[in-house]
């Protein structure tokens, strides 16, 4: 029977599957942070356990990670914190990229980019944005904290079966637009909660067309549309990302993981219970007006009449009114960062935008790398001279700004023009109101003060 992707991912970890229950799958990589970790590891140390697998876990500092100053700039809960989880990892042998490290970062950017992220990998970690990984054809979705204890006892996890959703896009990208484009509109056009119950397999040639970093774009906002997971079946561009770094497979293994990860692809005859198709090409730059990625729009439209209470609420919230054009709305702050867009390839996209230009007397704005590794080689490539001489504050690696557990918030009022992947209510910052875009349209934004079209500026 022809399978998809995902089937054969799933059906690949099973150690054990009763009718009627959930499967119980094995978890071939486990990435652990600070913020989801401590009462799992507390519960182990309760029980008397140890971690069962160290040696496919993985930890880094991130969440409350300051981007300046080092740990002496966190208050004291996000110290121990990360005090905690020095001392587990530390007590387990678990590697760990602390602050200083020079692999330290986001969970969703060092995974890749040192190679531990492979095609045909069952990935978990404490984190909603955990589908990031599965641009590179692992099945890979966030758990709660009880389950990270489950995973750190037992190296296995029970999961219900998923359905099956593809995304079918084609045609060229416009002028302007990107993968954060295509993520958003779609979305905006099937709402909050349409991926619920489904692995999604992200295809067609525009996806096809991406880059690594493009693709992780898309599958990071995968839960956002209320999917389980997303995924890409890997390819040439997959694995020449992979080739060379640090985890991954040398020799004679490089050249066995190639003839395994060439099979991950969905057959010819599988069946998807449900098919969404894009038009790539007849896309616009978005940007989000309200307090959902689904409350979103293209830049050269205007906010829209409310249509329910969440959208009366979005509005209050955001202080805005039905009928006003985007490009009317002023902004305080630009945040470019976060696991969503916070690569090179981001960076580069943004500095391409701001060279020779200077950030509006009136925006704050800053650029946080998603990693120290995107942090040095942006640094190599001059991008950083770039945004200082532009007025941006070059911060070092950390989540930041996406989720406000950390020192870079938004006060009360403030509005931002974002590349993270979330604009719940004081998301960045009690009362903080955030617009969400791609790194060429905050960048923008920060020269302009208010929201705008980049293709203006290109």
């Amino acid at each position: 029977m022809p399978k998809t992707v995902a089937q054969k991912l799933w059906d690949a970890h099973i150690v054990t599957s009763t009718q009627g229950e959930p499967d119980l799958l094995f978890v071939d990589l486990h990435l652990v942070h600070e913020v989801t970790s401590a009462q799992a590891f507390e519960g182990l140390r309760l029980a008397d356990r140890r971690v069962r697998r160290p040696d496919l876990t993985v930890a880094t500092m991130d969440h409350n990670v300051p981007t300046r100053g080092g740990a002496r700039a966190a208050d004291e809960l996000s110290r121990k914190q990360m005090d905690v989880l020095a001392e587990n990892c530390r007590r387990e042998g678990i590697p760990l990229h602390q602050i200083g490290s020079r692999r330290q970062g986001i969970v969703h950017v060092i995974g890749p980019e040192l190679g531990l992220t492979q095609p045909g990998m069952l990935i978990v970690c404490g984190d909603s944005h955990t589908s990031t990984h599965g641009a590179f054809g692992a099945l890979a979705f966030g758990i709660g904290t009880s389950e990270v204890e489950v995973v750190l006892a037992t190296q296995c996890l029970p999961q219900k079966r998923q359905r099956d959703l593809a995304v079918n896009v084609t045609g060229s990208l416009p002028i302007g637009v990107t993968a954060k484009d295509i993520v958003l509109r779609l979305i905006g056009s099937t709402g909050t909660s349409a991926g619920q119950g489904h692995l999604v397999e992200y295809g067609g040639p525009t996806i096809r067309g991406l880059s690594m970093e493009g693709r992780m774009t898309i599958c990071n906002m995968s839960i956002e549309w209320g999917a389980k997971a997303g995924m890409v079946a890997p390819d040439d561009t997959t694995f020449a990302y992979l080739q060379g770094r640090l985890h991954a497979p040398k020799g004679a293994a490089w050249e066995q993981a190639l003839d395994h990860w060439r099979s991950l692809r969905s057959d010819d005859g599988a069946s998807f219970d449900d098919v969404i198709e894009i038009d790539a090409s007849k896309l616009e730059p978005h940007v989000t007006w309200g307090t959902t990625p689904a409350q979103v729009v293209p830049v050269t439209g205007r906010v829209p009449v409310p249509h329910s209470e969440t959208d009366e609420r979005a509005l209050r919230y955001m202080d805005l009114k039905p009928g006003i054009a985007l490009a009317d709305i002023a902004i305080d702050r630009v945040f470019i960062g976060s696991c969503t867009n916070a690569r090179l390839e981001d960076l580069r996209a943004a500095a391409s935008v701001i060279q020779g230009r200077h950030v509006h007397p009136k925006v704050r704005a800053m650029v946080v790398p998603g990693s120290t590794s995107v942090k040095r080689a942006a640094e190599d490539e001059g991008l950083d001279a770039v945004f200082k001489a532009a007025g941006f504050e070059w911060r070092n690696a950390g989540c930041s700004m996406c989720l406000g557990m950390n020192p870079d918030i938004l006060a009360p009022g403030e509005r931002c023009a974002s590349t993270s992947n979330r604009n719940f209510e004081g998301r960045q910052g009690s009362g903080g109101r955030t617009h969400l875009m791609s790194p060429p349209m905050a960048a923008a934004a920060a020269l302009t003060g208010h929201l705008v079209d980049v293709r203006e500026l290109m």
